[in-house]
């Protein structure tokens, strides 16, 4: 029995140009023939149970080099891309753009005063900008705060209004009901209501909480889909501007108002309802609730006095989240242009090498660009320089911080850190932070992948090895067969020798008969003799 094994592919050259005999053939292809590939095929003796199983061996050995050089492949790549590859001219714009950005950073930004009391006011400043411009898009003619709180919610009814009392009031009921958060959880909930006409929320211990409307409350409630969708977004966004700067009476008095949780806030509370945060003060509340309470009313953050006694509420709502994000953003306008100048100058510095590269003269050249070398993400050359700006910029925000602080403060004394403290861009440490973890991350999984790698190439040896002993245990087997092939060429020889001796012996002895029977023929019957010779003669001559 004989089967084949597929082995490695032949090819053949040719010098001739054969486009002349393919004038009339529209295949380009055809035309352009120089070469031909085809598979050798070895046949493989499988009456031999050696061969098969080193065939089997040859055949698994494959497969698994095939995969191990997958593998291989691959880390070289994820390797290549985690290794650090900058040079002294990525070094010098990424210091450079971090001392332009630090000196943007000491004109443009300034003290920021992160105080709850600094990031309120800034927050319950924009919250009161935004309402009014809200109002008035929608129709409000005035410019006062209470009178657009007031046409706002006037204008803009939510169905879960109706179930304020159930949620802990006028006070409580923005934090405890969900459908008053002002997130997109916040508006599934507000939709929920519109078709189950139920309110989700918490009880004052913290544990989740149905309230189905009565039949009186239900006019909020759509009677069709677009209406639902009417009441259950629309009006829904509308009413969560209105309450995000308090109530109309409470602000018509001068006060601050309830306001809505911010994002933080209201996930925090959504959170704190889940199964899993289990522990109960004395009064068999959940802590974390509570403490998220406390968050929103101002008791946790809030001023007291020696005794502990609560002086003045600091809130935490969404006016707050609002003053934070905008100091925030204010220092994040430097980092954002160090970002912007770092990676701008790789994309455009590595785009020109790969058009240098392959000789990319015109537009319609550009596919030969490889854009993956180009892109300043997810590789450890970017993200050395942006380590190294990034560095570079918190090390000048901090000097200039350290230096305006000694001097505002008039040498070191107890008020230098706290002016060493509203000059620091937080941002900017942030992100060098980030850059160092990350840098110092891709080292990690570098060693981690040449770790890999060299196991692999330690197994790829061991199996190259295997198949030299595969080669060589086919090779004995073929020396095997090759003795005994000749030692039964031998035995042959041997036999035809023998056979020959004998032939040649037998043909002496009928020679030499022949030849006394031609003598006594020519003596006693010599006419005979003649007519044979004449016989042999015209024989000859008819050949």
């Amino acid at each position: 029995m004989h089967t084949t094994q597929e082995q490695t592919l032949l090819k053949l050259k040719f010098e001739n140009d054969f486009s002349n005999a393919y004038e009339d053939c529209d295949n380009e292809s055809l035309l352009n023939i120089n070469e031909v590939e085809f598979e050798m095929i070895a046949p493989v003796d499988f009456s031999d149970k050696r061969k098969i199983e080193i065939y089997q061996g040859f055949t698994e050995i494959d497969k698994r080099l095939d995969l191990i050089n997958e593998k291989v492949a691959n880390l070289n790549s994820d390797i290549n891309r985690l290794t650090n590859q900058t040079d002294w001219i990525d070094n010098t714009i990424a210091v450079a753009s971090g001392i332009i950005t630090g000196i943007i950073d000491s004109i443009y930004v300034g003290e920021e005063d992160f105080s709850i009391d600094s990031i309120n006011k800034l927050g319950d400043k924009k919250a009161e900008n935004f309402v009014i411009k809200i109002a008035q898009k929608k129709g409000y003619k005035g410019n006062d705060l209470p009178g657009a709180i007031k046409y706002l919610e006037d204008k803009f009814p939510i169905a879960a209004d109706k179930a304020t009392n159930d949620f802990g009031g006028g006070k409580q009921h923005h934090l405890r009901d969900f459908s008053h958060h002002p997130t997109p959880l916040g508006l599934i909930f507000s939709l929920l209501t519109q078709f189950t006409h139920k309110v989700y929320g918490t009880d004052v211990a913290g544990v989740f909480k149905i309230v189905e409307l009565k039949n009186d409350d239900l006019i909020l409630i759509g009677k069709n889909l677009p209406e639902k969708i009417t009441f259950g977004v629309v009006n829904w966004f509308f009413h969560m501007v209105s309450d995000m700067a308090g109530s109309y009476s409470s602000v018509l008095e001068g006060k601050v108002g309830t306001g809505l949780p911010g994002p933080i806030g209201s996930l925090l509370k959504e959170m704190s309802a889940l199964p899993f945060f289990k522990n109960m003060n004395e009064q068999n509340y959940k802590k974390f609730s509570i403490w998220v309470s406390k968050l929103f009313n101002g008791t946790l953050l809030g001023k007291r006095d020696e005794k502990g006694k609560l002086i003045t509420s600091q809130k935490f709502d969404l006016r707050t989240e609002i003053g934070i994000a905008s100091k925030i953003g204010k220092q994040a306008v430097p980092v954002i242009i160090n970002e912007c100048i770092v990676r701008g100058f790789y994309f455009i510095r590595r785009f020109y090498i790969e058009l240098k590269d392959n000789d990319v003269r015109k537009i319609n050249e550009f596919n030969k660009v490889n854009w993956n070398k180009t892109l300043p993400i997810k590789n450890r050359t970017i993200v050395r320089m942006m380590t190294i700006a990034t560095g570079t910029f918190t090390a000048i925000d901090l000097a200039d911080a350290g230096i305006r602080a000694v001097i505002k403060s008039g040498g070191f004394n107890a008020a230098t850190l706290g002016n060493f403290i509203l000059r620091v861009n937080f941002v900017g440490v942030g992100r060098f932070a980030i850059a160092v973890g990350t840098d110092v991350g891709m080292g990690i999984k570098k060693a981690n992948k040449e770790n890999e790698r060299i196991k692999l190439i330690g197994e790829q040896l061991q199996l190259l090895n295997a198949k030299i002993y595969y080669k060589q245990a086919d090779m004995w087997i073929e020396a095997e067969k090759t003795e005994k092939a000749l030692r039964e060429v031998y035995i042959i020889m041997d036999k035809t020798a023998i056979e020959f001796v004998e032939s040649w012996n037998e043909f002496i002895d009928k020679s030499k008969s022949i030849t006394d029977s031609a003598g006594n023929i020519k003596q006693n019957n010599p006419e005979l003799a003649v007519e044979l010779l004449d016989i042999l003669e015209y024989e000859e001559i008819k050949k």
